[in-house]
């Protein structure tokens, strides 16, 4: 069996041991694809010194979050840019719209993930989609930007099934994180109408641990109690959502 974990921050562990240490605990529980995206310049050494440590395991996706997107937010991609070219990315991410935080970047950023979305295009590659309070804004670009071209995830989906159908329209994968294991979110409600065949599992670690790990800092190891969650809620076993799941991450990623 192989699980894989489609986004996870594991590189933001900075201490070595620690590091090594969740890198085992995930390959000793059939874990052993992590795709880890960027969030802003100072993560691209933290993600390319992971991947250097196990290449057959970690896979590295450069882009600019939207919180990070400011005034000038131009230069910051150049960087991010230049150094696609000595790391082999598989996506470009994650990228997208935030207006939880800043509602008065909104311009820059949608501005930022259209410029990133076509870099995309550009190299052939998927993108990965954040989204927090900002849907129809960013299912607005997506739709201006349709195409054959144009493919990817919608990282931790939390939406209800009409906007999962929407997404799904469009080409798109579904992320399912630790969300899907909270009792009032609703999203085990989504999950269970939706096509497994739609979706991959994430971790979004060290952010949004599943139950029962709930209020710990969230690992990639987790993914188990998510993939479980989705085989409880599918009817399906371990296995079967093992596989499926991962084969669609292949699908996305061509790794």
């Amino acid at each position: 069996m192989v699980l894989t974990d489609t986004h996870t921050h594991l590189y933001y562990e900075s201490d070595p041991e620690k590091r090594k240490l969740l890198m085992d605990r995930c390959l000793s529980g059939d874990i052993t694809r992590l795709f880890l995206p960027n969030v802003d310049v100072e993560s691209i050494g933290k993600i390319a010194d992971l991947v250097h440590a196990y290449p057959d395991n970690c896979f590295p996706m450069l882009g600019l979050h939207p919180c990070d997107v400011k005034e000038g937010f131009r230069e910051e991609l150049a960087v991010i840019k230049s150094a696609s070219k000595d790391l082999q990315i598989v996506a470009v991410g994650e990228i997208g719209i935030d207006l939880y935080w800043d509602k008065s970047t909104l311009p820059y950023q949608v501005e930022a993930f259209k410029e990133q979305i076509a870099w995309a295009k550009e190299l052939n590659l998927p993108i990965v989609i954040h989204c927090r309070d900002a849907f129809d804004e960013v299912y607005e670009v997506l739709v201006s930007e349709k195409g054959e071209d144009l493919r990817g995830i919608f990282h931790c989906f939390t939406g209800t099934l009409e906007q999962a159908q929407k997404i799904i329209a469009l080409g798109f994968y579904l992320g399912i994180g630790g969300v899907v294991t909270y009792k009032n979110a609703g999203l085990d409600k989504v999950v269970a109408q939706l096509s497994l065949e739609n979706i991959v599992l994430e971790t979004d670690a060290p952010y949004l641990t599943p139950v029962p790990f709930r209020g710990k800092p969230n690992e990639s190891s987790y993914i188990t109690y998510i993939a479980n969650k989705v085989a409880e809620l599918k009817g399906m076993s371990l296995q079967e959502v093992a596989d499926i799941t991962t084969q669609n991450s292949k699908n996305i990623f061509k790794v």
